[in-house]
């Protein structure tokens, strides 16, 4: 038996294909019947490339129904996806298409698709073993050059099964998906829950308050980034009545400020589902459906996750084991090697620590571990009190540069203040050593495409604060 991925997915597949998989605003909706014939022809052309299984196929386009039909066929060819972000200039680009080698790049969906709709439809589905590629993601490279992270038709449809019964998914959910599909949680996380139901999706080709708000009524679930939750707040039409016959919530791929999730649970009634993931692992822990949810917890390991502290401290490096890891960085063998320990774990790079109850509390990125006058400073912990501090939308804190100290601890504000009261006040609540020494205000944080704050950036830009 094959353990294509795309078998897998097909076979939940509503019996009755004329339901809905996608329902775009504003156009037509497309059926299951009908994306499943576009994925058939859509491998067709890819076979009519000579596309093998094994080679990569690479795609670089906007958010579609015609990228998605393009991620299924090369499933169903036995091909490696490989999704690039819309966004990457040129230069990033040939560096993916040097690494990779792809037998095919896509930059036009919709074209494709046009040229596949003349050729007959490939029904053939290639038969894949679960430890055979599936797709290659590429991580964001903010030390060094990226890194392409291998995951397996194995490690998605763990990864997806896994999800699909935490979270309760059914055929009677519909899934408000509004995140992009380049990066593992709109294209893993969601999709595959979604057609593991075969239930419907409100498709949305990007975020916009007023579409998603709109897309509310007629939707059971929506997976967002913490920055869609804090948008949605700025709106005054969040209201319980509008979340109504929403079930549940979920955010993740960035840190969810406790002010975001207990301002929305006091607007609409619903306490966001946090999680943890990573392009490595797909999805690590999630919070309860059913049980608590605690702010600034991402909750419990998935069944059949090994996670553990390693150095053996209170707080220390996650490590992690278990079917959804990756098989390593695309040709880089040293450096997957550096990775993991002898034992199989794989070093996240994630600083956290687990309370007695087996939950997951993460305190940063290691290389974002400030160490100022010998001492140890965890960003997120100064972070936490920052943030409620008034006029603060959002913040981050570094280590930079310092003659003194090694590294000097600076907090940059997303917001207004005064720098000496703020400086002041976090005195009175931290340890000398974790007190910023520096506030910066700035009008907006730089963030990448999926909400996450770019700290490297940040270092560069005020690594001569202290000098």
């Amino acid at each position: 038996m094959s353990d294509n991925l795309y078998d897998l997915l097909a076979s939940r597949f509503p019996a009755d294909r004329t339901r809905h998989a996608f329902r775009p605003p504003g156009a037509p909706a497309v059926s299951y019947g009908e994306f499943e014939g576009l994925t058939a022809r859509a491998a067709a052309a890819l076979r009519a490339r000579s596309v093998q299984p094994g080679d990569r196929v690479a795609l670089q386009v906007e958010k579609s129904i015609e990228a998605v039909v393009i991620y299924l066929a090369t499933l169903r060819v036995g091909a490696v996806f490989l999704p690039l972000n819309a966004a990457y200039t040129a230069a990033e680009v040939a560096y993916f298409l040097e690494d990779a080698e792809p037998a095919v790049f896509v930059q036009d969906a919709q074209a494709f698709l046009r040229e596949a709709a003349d050729l007959p439809p490939d029904l053939q589905v290639e038969p894949r073993a679960a430890d055979d590629l599936a797709a290659i993601i590429y991580t964001s490279g903010t030390t060094g050059r990226s890194k392409g992270a291998m995951l397996t038709h194995g490690a998605l449809a763990a990864n997806a099964l896994a999800l699909h019964e935490a979270w309760g998914f059914s055929p009677d959910d519909v899934l408000l998906h509004a995140l992009p599909i380049f990066h593992v949680h709109g294209l893993f996380v969601a999709l595959h829950c979604a057609f593991l139901s075969g239930c419907p999706m409100v498709w949305l080709n990007r975020f916009d308050e007023a579409a998603v708000l709109a897309g509310l009524s007629g939707s059971t679930v929506m997976m967002g980034v913490p920055t869609f939750y804090t948008r949605l707040l700025a709106q005054p039409g969040l209201t319980r009545e509008a979340t109504a016959h929403m079930r549940l919530f979920v955010s993740g791929s960035a840190p969810l400020l406790e002010s975001a999730f207990e301002a929305f649970e006091g607007r609409t009634g619903h306490r966001i589902l946090e999680r943890y993931g990573m392009s490595e692992a797909v999805i690590i822990t999630t919070n309860p459906l059913a049980g608590e949810r605690k702010p600034g917890s991402v909750g419990f390991p998935l069944p059949g996750v090994d996670l553990r502290i390693g150095g053996g401290e209170e707080t220390g490096v996650i490590e992690i084991r278990g079917p959804s890891v990756f098989s390593g960085y695309w040709r880089m063998p040293e450096k997957t090697a550096e990775e993991f320990t002898a034992d199989g774990f794989f070093i996240t790079g994630d600083v956290g620590r687990l309370d007695p109850d087996g939950r997951l509390w993460i305190s940063g990125r290691a290389k974002d571990l400030i160490i100022s006058g010998g001492y140890n400073v965890y960003p997120k912990e100064v972070e936490v009190l920052l943030d409620e501090e008034p006029g603060v939308r959002a913040s981050a804190v570094i280590g930079v540069p310092h003659p003194d100290f090694g590294e000097g601890v600076v907090a940059v504000v997303e917001g207004q203040g005064d720098e000496a009261a703020m400086i002041a006040a976090l005195r009175s609540r931290l340890a000398g050593y974790k007190t910023p020494k520096r506030v910066v205000f700035v009008d907006a944080l730089p963030r990448n495409a999926m909400g996450k704050i770019q700290k490297a950036l940040l270092r560069q830009t005020y690594g001569d604060l202290f000098r």
